[in-house]
């Protein structure tokens, strides 16, 4: 059962990576079939019950689209 819940703010996301690169679980992936009003296939969770909710995905965002609530 996940102990964290991931937000995305899509619309804001520009495909950096950084969150990809960086989640300890390696849950995060770009979504490829979702193209956001900036023109960029945003972030989402892949598997969303394996999240724990460590929070590193949003401190790493430089444009602050990631919200992590922890269970």
């Amino acid at each position: 059962m996940a102990r964290g819940r991931v937000i995305f703010f899509a619309d804001r996301c520009k495909a950096c990576g950084l969150c990809v690169e960086f989640c300890p679980k390696n849950i995060l992936v770009f979504d490829d079939h979702t193209i956001n009003i900036l023109g960029f296939h945003p972030v989402m969770l892949l598997q969303p019950d394996e999240c724990n909710g460590c929070g590193v995905c949003g401190l790493m965002c430089p444009d602050l689209v990631i919200q992590v609530e922890r269970e």
